[in-house]
Formats: C-alpha cells, sequence, structure tokens
C-alpha cells in the first residue's frame, strides 16, 4: 500500500517565481502560463499517485492548487489529456537518461545491461515515478502504443542502428528488437515495482540476459543465412 500522505497544495506564486528566475528574458504573460501550466502537473502527478486514474478528478487536482477551475480547461480539456501530460513528462526524463547510458556502451552486453538498468533505477529510484507507476500501471500499459512510447521504441531502434554500424550490436532487425526490448521493459518494471523493496539487480539480470542471448543468436543466424 502507498503512504497517500498530507494533501500538499502547489502554490502558482512559488513556482511562478521560479520561472520567471529562470527565464529573466521571457515575458510576464509566459512566465504565468509557465508556472500555473506546471503548477497543474505536479498537483495532477500526486493526485494520480494517490487516487490513481480512475479514482481521480479535475476536482481534485484543481484543490492541490490555487488555481480557479477555469483557469485548469486553458491548459487541459480534461483528465485523460492532463494524465498524459504527467507520464509524457516522467517519459522524457527517462528516455534522456536511459540513451545516455546506452551510448557510454563499449559491447553488446554494456548496451543491453545499461538500457534496462538505467530504466529500472529511474522506477525505483524516483519516488515520484515509482508511485505514479505503482498506481497507474494498468492505465500506463494500455497507453503502449501512443507517441510517448513510440518515442522511446523509435530511440532505441535508432542507436540500435548506430551501434550495429560500429559493430557492437550484431545484423538484427532494430525496429522488431526495439518493440520488444521497451514492451518487456515496461512489463518487467511493473512486476518490480511491486516488490518490497524493487529489485532493481534482479529485473536487470533477467532482462539483459534473455536480450543478450537472444540478440546473439539472431545475429549468428543472420550471418549464417538462416
Amino acid at each position: 500500500m502507498l503512504d497517500r500522505g498530507p494533501c500538499v497544495l502547489v502554490p502558482v506564486r512559488s513556482v511562478l517565481a521560479m520561472t520567471v528566475a529562470a527565464e529573466p528574458s521571457g515575458g510576464r504573460r509566459a512566465a504565468t502560463k509557465a508556472a500555473n501550466r506546471a503548477a497543474i502537473l505536479d498537483a495532477a502527478r500526486a493526485v494520480f499517485s494517490e487516487l490513481g486514474f480512475g479514482g481521480a478528478t479535475v476536482r481534485d487536482v484543481i484543490r492541490r492548487t490555487d488555481l480557479a477551475s477555469g483557469t485548469f480547461y486553458n491548459y487541459f480539456p480534461d483528465k485523460e489529456s492532463l494524465f498524459r501530460a504527467v507520464v509524457e513528462e516522467s517519459a522524457e526524463k527517462v528516455r534522456a537518461r536511459v540513451r545516455a547510458a546506452r551510448r557510454q556502451a563499449r559491447s553488446l552486453e554494456e548496451f543491453v545491461t545499461a538500457g534496462f538498468g538505467e530504466y529500472f533505477s529511474f522506477l525505483a529510484d524516483d519516488p515520484e515515478a515509482f508511485a505514479l507507476m505503482r498506481r497507474n500501471s494498468g492505465t500506463i500499459r494500455a497507453m503502449f502504443d501512443e507517441p510517448i512510447f513510440g518515442a522511446g521504441i523509435d530511440e532505441l531502434a535508432a542507436d540500435l542502428r548506430t551501434a550495429m554500424k560500429i559493430g557492437i550490436v550484431p545484423r538484427i532487425d532494430p525496429d522488431y528488437m526495439a518493440a520488444a526490448m521497451v514492451g518487456a521493459a515496461l512489463e518487467v518494471g511493473v512486476a518490480m515495482i511491486q516488490r518490497e523493496p524493487p529489485d532493481v539487480a534482479g529485473a536487470t539480470q533477467l532482462a539483459t540476459l534473455v536480450f543478450l542471448g537472444g540478440i546473439e543468436r539472431l545475429g549468428a543466424a543472420r550471418d549464417h543465412g538462416t
């Protein structure tokens, strides 16, 4: 069970101050819009993590901010688009970390281990991502064919192509492999965060060995023309 903790109000004024400080050349209107959107996303992340997508309402999110209900709809038309934006924000963070880790690889094993290890570590180490995934795993699974996850598959396919060109990864179908690896990461990650504590090492080892062996066999099969 997740510890829901106390209801925390996300003040737009504090977010606005940080936004203006970070972008001194931006106009106040643009800064206010950015602060409002950030406050809504922060509040939504907490609400979805505590209540789940099915149990949460737009009203629950608005109550966590000091915004008027009408202001909310200037940024998001409904709960679905808000949830999608929250997931996308987390996905962008983890994709950047995973891709940076893969690009440091100097061998096939490092390439596979780096990607899975960084992803599972992100889920376990980031309290917001952990709570969001644990409470909403079914809803997130249903989004697998959306651009949020498609971008991760495309990036992995591109990295596989690069790794094949420099000889780290054997010749395989990068699109099939990328789809399989991202799908497996999602499912293993969902299973991992249900454990207490999350077994990052075990999840990484399992995924690495499965795909390391599969990639090696596929590469050998292609070399032999089978």
